[in-house]
């Protein structure tokens, strides 16, 4: 069974054109599926895989009290692998075609209002090479709304800071190009100038952002960053690695940006996913009316 699970992820790899960490998150649940199905019910091949046993592996992870949305990206993953085995003539009928995901309830995400981006924005120490990284990395996601993902992958070809553009590769290899705001820019000018010099060790290195070894960052490196300068700015809400990118996206339509507009920014295909902002704005709109109008 390893072998269909690695034809299945070259396909998604190859032809899907799916993203890194969704390739890693279906390769695990694919292969805790496979291990389930060989313990509980000694399956030897997929072709006698029935309805009910992917239902008893559901209810399994219920009782592991998973949470819904890996519930629900597990269905996601088994379904798509069935399919691509039906199609492919490995097994001659597709189990999965009644099994539903569970229904999500989609929560708002969490944004910082603006002058908590500033607090945030105001923490890097510019008279340190680091210090002048960590500016740049915030100044351009609150920019720009890129994915933590996209930024730590910009590469020095990827600025054309002469127009204001920066191009990036997001979800499905798509590419495409954000105007970063004057700030962002300064920042980036002064990291280029006077921080990445002194942390390159090798000149041919082309990664943007560099970490303490000369190499790129990683996003585990730039989330570590984040939680302790948020903590310097004594800002208590519960951070995420998409915080600024939601706060992008907020603070825009907040201020009259259209949403298509964002849409396109944040690189989103639907522009359903770009409405999640919206609900955002009306929340805050009613929490600002409750609190100031003397009839609320």
């Amino acid at each position: 069974m390893k072998d269909e699970i690695q034809d299945f992820l070259h396909y998604l790899i190859v032809e899907k054109k799916l993203a890194k960490n969704t390739i890693s998150a279906y390769k695990q649940d694919l292969s805790a599926y496979i291990r389930f199905l060989n313990s509980k019910h000694s399956l030897q091949s997929l072709q006698s895989v029935q309805r009910s046993h992917i239902v008893d592996y559901l209810n399994d992870l219920q009782t592991q009290k998973r949470a819904v949305t890996s519930i629900a990206r597990t269905v996601s993953a088994i379904r798509s692998f069935h399919q691509f085995l039906y199609r492919d003539e490995r097994i001659t009928h597709d189990v999965t075609v009644h099994i539903d995901s569970p229904k999500l309830t989609r929560q708002l995400p969490r944004v910082l209002s603006q002058s908590e981006v500033e607090r945030l924005l105001a923490q890097p120490d510019e008279s340190t090479p680091y210090g002048l990284r960590n500016k740049a990395m915030l100044e351009l996601l609150y920019a720009t709304g890129i994915r933590v993902s996209e930024l730590t992958q910009l590469s020095l070809n990827d600025l054309h800071l002469s127009i204001g553009f920066l191009k990036t590769i997001g979800k499905g290899n798509k590419e495409r190009l954000i105007p970063i705001g004057s700030l962002a820019k300064q920042a980036l000018i002064n990291y280029l100038n006077r921080g990445r010099p002194e942390m390159v060790k090798c000149t041919e290195e082309q990664a943007l952002f560099l970490n303490r070894l000369g190499g790129r960052l990683t996003r585990q490196g730039f989330w570590k960053i984040v939680k302790q300068l948020a903590v310097d700015a004594k800002i208590n809400k519960e951070l995420t690695p998409h915080t600024l990118r939601h706060s992008f996206a907020t603070h825009l339509l907040e201020n009259g940006a259209n949403l298509r507009s964002v849409q396109e920014m944040l690189g989103h295909t639907d522009i359903s996913t770009t409405q999640i902002y919206t609900h955002v704005t009306n929340k805050r709109l009613k929490d600002v009316y409750k609190l100031y109008h003397p009839r609320a």
